[in-house]
């Protein structure tokens, strides 16, 4: 399996860093000889090379499972637009915590940086394939910016991008046509050499977006603009800051990594919360010391209060005893007592 090692550039700002999935996994699965896998790709991703006639598609491709899976794809983003399908078999599968299980004709659709998994832990016996659409947004609420050589009229593209953007469905039953699509794709990717294919991947795409207009249209999407509102890149960013609390945070800092103002950040994070985003931030590095004195017995008071931000082990046990009315070590040994008296 090749794969370059031009990296896609992650969405990043100071501590919260979302980077695209590089599928080791799979990579390894197929060196296993697990499974049978084809892809085109760009950057990181496995897969013979995309060149420059299909700029802005960073993957597209499939594997087939006829055997039990002992792998799967955990937790993880893309950059681009990612439509999945499934030809054949079952796929455990999960998105932004709402778990499923794919059956045939099935169709996913994840937004870029949205998280999602494949397998429960492992993968599903089945064929399964994904195409990734990079559209040059970093944070929810930013414009998408579609290849140019999406050939959709721009009523069409728009509609399109409104029904992806502004509604939450992820999963969706799709029908025949949508299936021999992707069956053209996969004829398509098995025969590519060296980008001879590059037309019949760019039109079959073309009407795959096609295909998904009128499926989505015929459902009779309910539009939610908040969902392209700034306060979901507020949301992705708080979702995250817990995985990140030892990074000296300013109110400034945290509005700059989310991509918002710092009037708006403060607005929707009160809204998001029901706290400032300073409070908020001190809840989740108290919660996490706790948790860390209460498990971490072999750290030091210090070795914590660093790890979970405070500047000073001393900064850290003042704010400890105002919030929990005791110090770190009596809080520890409280709970060390009573976790003896359980045994």
């Amino acid at each position: 399996v090749k794969a370059n090692k031009v990296n896609i550039e992650p969405y990043k700002a100071y501590g919260v860093v979302y980077h695209a999935d590089t599928c080791l996994p799979l990579i390894d699965a197929y060196n296993r000889k697990k499974i049978k896998f084809k892809a085109l790709a760009r950057h990181t991703y496995p897969g013979d090379r995309l060149d420059e006639n299909t700029l802005g598609l960073n993957s597209i491709g499939y594997w087939d499972a006829n055997e039990p899976q002992d792998w799967g794809l955990d937790w993880h983003r893309n950059e681009g637009i990612e439509f999945h399908f499934l030809e054949s078999g079952s796929m455990p599968y999960a998105q932004e915590n709402k778990d499923v299980i794919l059956t045939p004709n099935h169709l996913t659709i994840t937004r870029p940086w949205e998280a999602h998994k494949v397998g429960n832990p492992y993968v599903g016996m089945g064929k399964f394939y994904w195409v990734i659409i990079d559209l040059g947004v970093r944070r929810p609420h930013q414009e998408w910016v579609w290849p140019d050589w999406i050939t959709l009229i721009p009523k069409d593209l728009d509609r399109l991008t409104a029904i992806l953007r502004q509604n939450e469905k992820s999963i969706w039953k799709t029908d025949q046509r949508v299936r021999e699509c992707f069956v053209r794709i996969n004829k398509a990717i098995n025969t590519d050499d060296n980008g001879s294919n590059a037309s019949r991947i760019r039109l079959l795409i073309n009407y795959l977006l096609i295909l998904l207009l009128d499926l989505l249209d015929a459902e009779d999407v309910v539009l939610d603009e908040k969902l392209t509102d700034s306060s979901r890149s507020v949301k992705f960013f708080l979702d995250e800051l817990e995985k990140n609390l030892s990074e000296n945070w300013t109110v400034e800092l945290m509005a700059e990594s989310a991509g918002v103002g710092i009037t708006r950040f403060t607005h929707h994070c009160k809204r998001l919360t029901n706290v400032t985003p300073m409070r908020y931030l001190m809840m989740k590095r108290l919660a996490l010391s706790k948790t860390m004195l209460r498990e971490n017995t072999d750290l030091t008071i210090a070795e914590i209060a660093y790890t979970c931000g405070f500047a000073t082990s001393q900064y850290f046990a003042t704010v400890f005893k105002k919030h929990e009315k005791c110090s770190p070590n009596s809080y520890r040994l409280k709970h060390a007592i009573a976790n003896t008296e359980c045994v």
